[in-house]
């Protein structure tokens, strides 16, 4: 089904847009969550949470990407869901890892705050696009999808060091681009 037309029925109230989303993005998201969580019962929760807060929040959002949308939202929800069930545990004091290389670039505020941030988006957008395929896929399947270096490694046939290497230039280059656009100190 075309996204215009789920986003269509959200707008009429029509609940199979609920129903339609699950079905095209089902998968998408549940890898997203499960890549933070661990858990496939929580992962499963944040999906339902997901397709929850699409419903109340199209309209009057109308988003153009219906899967970067959903993506964002349950994004958030594991994270928040991570964090609360981490909050009493000395290790990791409430961060995701992946989230934690891109702070150290960014500085002490929150990272999901600031990736909202239009400007910085579309500037972050702008950089990854100048960067060659797999340079680009690596950085977005761990800072986007929360992928394990573990699981880059497998998914591109690389070693380690040459994951964690190629994600430390990417930031730097981020940063420097960043800096260029006076979104960076």
């Amino acid at each position: 089904m075309d996204e215009q037309k789920i986003v269509e029925k959200f707008f009429e109230r029509n609940e199979e847009a609920i129903m339609d989303l699950k079905r095209l993005y089902n998968t998408y998201c549940l890898y997203i969550a499960e890549n933070i969580l661990y858990d496939k019962e929580e992962a499963e929760e944040c999906l339902n949470d997901a397709l929850l807060a699409a419903w109340n929040s199209i309209p009057p959002n109308k988003p153009k990407n219906l899967k970067t949308y959903l993506g964002k939202l349950i994004r958030e929800i594991a994270i928040d869901r991570w964090r609360r069930n981490n909050a009493q545990k000395r290790t990791a004091v409430g961060k995701i890892h992946s989230l934690d290389e891109l702070e150290e670039m960014v500085g002490e505020s929150k990272v999901e705050e600031e990736i909202e941030d239009t400007e910085l988006s579309n500037n972050i957008s702008e950089f990854l696009r100048t960067l060659q395929d797999t340079e680009r896929n690596i950085f977005v399947r761990r800072y986007w999808y929360c992928d394990s270096i573990d699981k880059i490694c497998e998914r591109y046939g690389f070693s380690k060091g040459k994951v964690v290497m190629m994600l430390r230039r990417t930031r730097e280059k981020l940063a420097d681009h960043l800096k260029k656009e006076g979104l960076l100190k």
